[in-house]
C-alpha cells in the first residue's frame, strides 16, 4: 500500500514539474489563443513563425554558434582528456580541479569577465596595448567564450573513460607489432567514441540553451539566437506567448535531433572491454613528452581559468575601471557594500541560498524515490517515471521558464505560485532533477540485488527496506548530488530573469542588473563569492563520493 502511495505521489510530482509545463508549451504553440482560453486558429502560429523575418538569422546563429562551440570544445577537451587518461602526469588531480572551475563558472559571468579583459580600454589593452575588441564581439568570440566554458564536459568524459577501461587491449596490440598510432586509431579511439560523442552532444545542448553569453556579447556582435529572442518576446511589451512557445518547441526539436544524430553516428551499442576486474589505469610514462604536455595543459588553464578568474577578482577590488590597474585604485568597498543592510546583495544572497537549499532537498527526495521505483522495485509504468525524471536534461532553461509561465499564469487557478518565489523553486527543481536521478540510479545499479529481498523475507516492508537499507548505502552519492544541485541552483540565470517576481532578486539576477546599471565592481565581487562557494561545494561533493566509493 505504501509503495503504491509513494509511486503515485512521485508520478504526480513529476507531472507537475515536467509533463504539465511541456504540455502547455505544446498547447500554446498549437493554439495561439490558448492563453486567452480559446482553441481557435490551430497551427496558425506556424505560418506566423515562418513569416518572421529574423527566423533564418536566429536559427542559423543558434546552429552555427552551438556547432562551433561543440567542435572547439572537442578540439580542446579531447586531446587533454586523452593525455590525462593515457599518461601519468605530474599532479593529476590538480589538472582535474583546474579544468573543473570553468564548469562551475556561470557562462554569463565568464562572458562578462572576458568583456573586461578584451574590450576597448580593457585590462589587456591597459597592460599590453593589445585591443581584441573586434574578436570578442563576433561569432568567433562567442564560440570561443562558450567553448572555454564547456570543454570540461568532453575532457572529463574522455579522461574518465580511459581511466576506467585502461590500456590493456592497446598494449596487447603493441606486443603483437602494432605501432602506437595504429593501436590508438583502431583500439583506443573506437572505445572512446561513445564518450566523445556524448560529450559533444552535451556541449551542443549546453550551447543552444545558453542565454547569458549571447545576451552579453551578441548584441554588439550582431548575433541572434533563439534563447535571446524567446526572452525578448516574454520581456518586451506586448508579450508574445505564442511566438515564445513556437521558438521553445523549435529549440527542443533541435536538441532531440542532436541526440538522434549522436545515436546514429555511434550506433545503439557501446564499445566495451571485458578484461576481468575493472581497475583504474595509472597511465604510461610520457617520457620526453611530459614537459610539452604539461605546458599545453597549463596554457589552456591560463586562458580558460586564470585570465577570466583574475579579471573577475580584480574587478571586484578596483575602485573604478577607468582608474586602471594600480595600487591606489584597490579597495574592498565593493565587498563591504555587498553585506551592507542598505543594498540588495544580502537579500539576493539569502534568496539564492534558500532556493538552492530547497531545490537540493526536493530534487534529492524525488530523485531517490524515482530511482528506487525504477531500478529496485521495477514497478509497472517505470518507463514513464524514468523518462519524466530525466527529460529535463534535454530541456533548455528558457523552455522550462516558458512552460511554467504558460502553466501557472492561467485565470482558472484559484491559487498559483506565479509571481512568487515558489515559481523559481519549481523551475530549479525541474531543471536540476536529472542530477540526483542519474547519480542515485547509478549507485543503486551497483548494489547487490539480494539486500532488499532479504529484508523483505524477514518481514520488512518495501518502505522499511528503503529507509533502513537502501538509503544508508546510497546516502554519500545522494548527498554529493544534492550539493551539486545546490551549487548550480545558487547561480542559475535564465529562469531567474524570466520568473523572478517584482522585488525579488537572486544572486545571478543581482550580478546581471549590476552590469546593466554600470556597477561592475559590486557585480564582480558577488560573482567571485559565488564561484568560491560553488567550488567549495563541488569539492565537498567529490570528497563525499570518493569516501563512499572507498567504503
Amino acid at each position: 500500500m505504501k509503495q503504491r502511495l509513494i509511486s503515485g505521489m512521485t508520478l504526480a510530482v513529476l507531472m507537475v514539474l515536467v509533463a504539465f509545463p511541456l504540455s502547455f508549451i505544446l498547447l500554446q504553440a498549437i493554439f495561439p489563443q490558448f492563453s486567452a482560453g480559446s482553441l481557435s486558429g490551430a497551427f496558425s502560429g506556424v505560418s506566423t513563425l515562418l513569416a518572421e523575418p529574423q527566423l533564418p538569422t536566429m536559427l542559423g546563429g543558434t546552429l552555427q554558434i552551438a556547432t562551433g562551440a561543440a567542435l572547439v570544445s572537442a578540439v580542446i577537451g579531447f586531446p587533454l582528456g586523452v593525455v590525462r587518461g593515457l599518461f601519468t602526469l605530474p599532479l593529476p588531480r590538480l589538472w582535474d580541479l583546474l579544468f573543473l572551475i570553468p564548469f562551475l563558472t556561470p557562462p554569463y559571468i565568464a562572458a562578462l569577465s572576458w568583456m573586461l579583459v578584451l574590450q576597448t580600454n580593457g585590462y589587456l589593452q591597459q597592460l599590453t596595448g593589445i585591443n581584441l575588441n573586434d574578436l570578442l564581439f563576433s561569432k568567433t568570440g562567442i564560440v570561443l567564450v562558450m567553448a572555454l566554458n564547456i570543454f570540461p564536459v568532453i575532457y572529463f568524459a574522455v579522461s574518465r573513460s580511459l581511466l576506467a577501461s585502461g590500456q590493456r587491449l592497446a598494449m596487447v596490440a603493441r606486443v603483437h607489432g602494432a605501432s602506437a598510432a595504429r593501436a590508438f586509431w583502431h583500439i583506443t579511439l573506437p572505445m572512446l567514441s561513445p564518450a566523445l560523442a556524448a560529450g559533444m552532444l552535451l556541449a551542443f545542448t549546453l550551447a543552444i540553451e545558453e542565454f547569458g553569453v549571447p545576451a552579453a556579447l551578441g548584441t554588439r556582435a550582431g548575433v541572434l539566437m533563439l534563447t535571446t529572442d524567446i526572452e525578448k518576446k516574454l520581456a518586451d511589451w506586448p508579450v508574445d506567448l505564442s511566438g515564445a512557445s513556437m521558438l521553445s518547441v523549435l529549440l527542443v526539436v533541435i536538441a532531440l535531433c542532436a541526440w538522434a544524430l549522436q545515436k546514429k553516428l555511434t550506433g545503439h551499442h557501446d564499445v566495451t572491454s571485458i578484461t576481468g576486474k575493472p581497475t583504474e589505469n595509472r597511465g604510461a610514462d610520457a617520457g620526453a613528452f611530459t614537459l610539452p604536455v604539461v605546458l599545453v595543459m597549463a596554457l589552456v588553464g591560463v586562458v580558460a581559468v586564470i585570465l577570466p578568474g583574475a579579471s573577475m577578482a580584480l574587478s571586484g577590488i578596483l575602485g573604478t575601471l577607468s582608474g586602471g590597474v594600480t595600487i591606489d585604485n584597490v579597495t574592498l568597498s565593493h565587498y563591504a557594500a555587498l553585506f551592507s543592510q542598505q543594498g540588495d546583495a544580502l537579500s539576493a544572497l539569502g534568496t539564492s541560498l534558500s532556493l538552492a537549499l530547497g531545490t537540493a532537498c526536493i530534487t534529492g527526495c524525488i530523485g531517490l524515490l524515482a530511482s528506487w521505483l525504477v531500478v529496485v522495485q521495477k514497478i509497472k509504468g517505470r518507463g514513464v517515471i524514468d523518462a519524466l525524471s530525466l527529460m529535463p536534461a534535454a530541456l533548455p532553461g528558457v523552455v522550462v521558464g516558458v512552460g511554467l509561465i504558460l502553466l501557472w499564469n492561467q485565470p482558472f487557478w484559484t491559487i498559483s505560485p506565479y509571481n512568487s518565489w515558489v515559481i523559481l523553486l519549481l523551475s530549479y527543481c525541474c531543471l536540476l532533477l536529472p542530477w540526483p536521478v542519474r547519480y542515485v540510479g547509478s549507485a543503486l545499479r551497483q548494489l547487490s540485488g539480494n539486500l532488499e529481498p532479504a529484508a523483505r523475507v524477514h518481514g520488512a516492508s518495501a518502505f522499511q527496506a528503503l529507509r533502513f537499507i537502501v538509503l544508508p548505502l546510497v546516502s554519500p552519492v545522494l548527498l554529493a548530488a544534492m550539493l551539486m544541485v545546490f551549487a548550480i541552483a545558487s547561480r542559475e540565470l535564465v529562469t531567474s530573469l524570466l520568473l523572478a517576481p517584482a522585488g525579488t532578486q537572486t544572486v545571478s539576477v543581482f550580478i546581471w542588473r549590476q552590469f546593466e546599471q554600470g556597477s561592475i565592481g559590486q557585480g564582480m565581487a558577488m560573482a567571485t563569492l559565488t564561484l568560491m562557494t560553488g567550488l567549495v561545494l563541488m569539492l565537498t561533493a567529490l570528497g563525499i563520493m570518493q569516501r563512499g566509493v572507498r567504503r
